[in-house]
């Protein structure tokens, strides 16, 4: 009995030492600490000699812990580049024309029936590739007036020149308003035209035999008959180029935007300087008879490059409300666009005509012309 409170009292003090044995900073042996550990190493052997003595040996599994560790987040040591984004750069067009002028016959020129002539167009080269002799002009629609279906360029023309086209034609047999379609083909076989999409064409427009029409009514040369107004109110005219409630004026040798200056009169035009804005020009009555057509050209003034706008033919016939007759988009691309109105719809009544021009969105450079409007009888 009394080894085994030995015993028992030797594994408690053991337990105690090998707990206050726990690691710490080594402190330096001297008097009470020292014999404090002389008397754990005493106790150490005695317990050593008894389990000898009284108890086999045992081998017991030690199971090691691992404690879990956290490691704080570090910083970044640097902040990501952000991506630059740079903005894309639109790919021109390899196969482009404009159209520049009518070096022969201009637009309405009247033939008897079956007259041989020539058409001659001068037109630039606008495109990113060399028109090479191997591209031609090719008939695209309209009436053929008997000229080939294709002509070869005579000569080799780089981005940026220009060269004339001519083209054999016979003015039909039979009275009339013909209009003849052309387009480009390049040395490939594929087919392109004017304008900032290649999809235009140049054409030669001619009148037949007894087709002899008068003016019977000039907008130009009665431009301030008419009262102009824009959303601002009733506009002066002549105008100042320039007036931000908008303006209009006439010019005598307007230069277009497809770089040519006409010998023609025009009127041009600007809306009141606000998104969407507007400017018209509301004429005296007149009496329409069957027959009368409406005819001009419409485009934009050389150098308004931001130009994109709205044409419209309103009228008011008999004291009614505003209707548009006609209208037509435009925005500067090089070329100008031809009118021909059949007026015949509104035969035996008295009309007021009225011009107007749209912005569509911000009116920035929205200078456009009215060419020759008249209507002929």
């Amino acid at each position: 009995m009394t080894n085994r409170i030995v015993y028992a009292s030797l594994i408690a003090l053991a337990i105690f030492l090998a707990g206050c044995n726990l690691p710490q900073d080594a402190p330096t042996p001297n008097g009470a600490s020292a014999a404090f550990t002389q008397a754990a190493q005493t106790v150490e052997s005695r317990l050593t000699e008894l389990a000898s003595a009284s108890t086999p040996a045992a081998t017991f599994p030690v199971t090691e812990i691992q404690l879990a560790t956290s490691t704080p987040p570090q910083a970044p040591s640097s902040t990501p580049a952000k991506a630059t984004v740079k903005p894309s750069t639109p790919t021109p067009l390899c196969d482009v024309g404009a159209f520049v002028a009518d070096v022969t016959v201009p637009d309405g020129t009247k033939f008897a029936p079956n007259t041989p002539f020539v058409k001659t167009w001068r037109l630039k080269n606008v495109g990113a590739c060399t028109w090479t002799t191997s591209y031609a002009a090719v008939f695209d629609s309209g009436t053929q007036m008997g000229a080939p279906a294709s002509v070869n360029l005579t000569q080799n023309v780089p981005p940026g020149s220009t060269v004339d086209i001519s083209i054999n034609m016979t003015a039909p047999a039979t009275n009339g308003s013909y209009q003849s379609n052309w387009k480009l083909r390049n040395a490939s076989g594929v087919i392109f035209g004017l304008g900032s999409t290649a999809a235009k064409t140049f054409y030669a427009a001619i009148e037949v035999g007894n087709t002899n029409y008068a003016t019977t009514y000039n907008f130009v040369d009665n431009y301030c008959s008419a009262q102009w107004s824009s959303g601002a109110g009733v506009l002066p005219c002549p105008g100042t180029t320039g007036d931000a409630n908008g303006f209009v004026v006439k010019q005598d040798t307007p230069k277009l935007e497809t770089g040519g200056t006409e010998n023609e009169a025009a009127i041009v035009t600007q809306p009141q300087a606000v998104d969407n804005g507007y400017i018209a020009g509301r004429y005296p009555t007149f009496s329409v008879k069957a027959g009368d057509r409406f005819r001009g050209f419409i485009g934009c003034l050389y150098d308004a490059s931001a130009c994109n706008v709205q044409f419209l033919l309103n009228y008011v016939a008999d004291g009614g409300a505003e209707q548009t007759f006609a209208s037509w988009n435009q925005a500067y691309d090089g070329n100008i666009e031809k009118l021909d109105v059949d007026l015949s719809s509104l035969a035996g009544k008295s009309v007021i005509f009225i011009l107007r021009v749209n912005a569509k969105g911000s009116p920035v450079q929205d200078t456009a012309f009215w060419l020759q409007p008249r209507i002929v009888r």
